[in-house]
């Protein structure tokens, strides 16, 4: 039995290698982001709205494929100290992998690079009384990825015009995590 444990340890440990020859940055299959994804770090030109009790701090749960092309995302964010639940649908535009919303102004979201299969980051502009606020995201199909992830994540996020000093770690921030 415990060999039986190493070996499904060390099969996990090797799944999670990140493979930059998986990656895809353009002409994305958006059947294949549905399914269960976790909140692993966060990004913005405008921390204030990603720290705790931020509008845009979210832990995402589930993202689906909807039949009419848009994505419906569930998460959760703190209201009043609370970890609520929240859907929201985001409505398909002409290009590939963009979708907008309504929420504390109008909002871009956009995949920005995803393999499917362990991660995907997605680029949300938000306008809101003029003011854009880029925030990107690192979703994660298990709750916790190796630094190869996250080094890439950095990697998109200087691409942005984002420092490492405006990345959040979700994954020890707060409770809200790990309901």
């Amino acid at each position: 039995m415990a060999l039986l444990l190493l070996v499904l340890g060390l099969s996990f440990a090797g799944a999670q290698k990140f493979n930059p020859l998986a990656v895809v940055d353009k002409n994305y299959n958006m059947a294949r982001i549905s399914g269960v994804w976790y909140s692993i770090s966060m990004a913005s030109n405008n921390l204030s709205r990603i720290k705790e009790d931020g509008d845009l701090r979210i832990f995402i749960r589930n993202i689906e494929h909807l039949k009419n092309g848009s994505l419906k995302f569930n998460f959760r964010f703190m209201v009043q100290g609370e970890c609520v639940g929240v859907s929201m649908v985001c409505q398909k535009t002409n290009k590939n992998g963009e979708y907008s919303i309504s929420y504390e102004g109008e909002n871009k979201v956009l995949v920005s690079e995803t393999d499917y299969k362990m991660y995907v980051i997605f680029d949300m502009q938000n306008i809101r009384n003029g003011t854009e606020t880029r925030v990107l995201a690192l979703y994660g199909r298990i709750s916790k990825l190796s630094h190869n992830f996250q080094h890439r994540f950095k990697r998109v996020c200087r691409k942005y015009r984002l420092s490492s000093k405006n990345i959040m770690d979700l994954t020890q921030e707060d409770h809200c995590y790990s309901k």
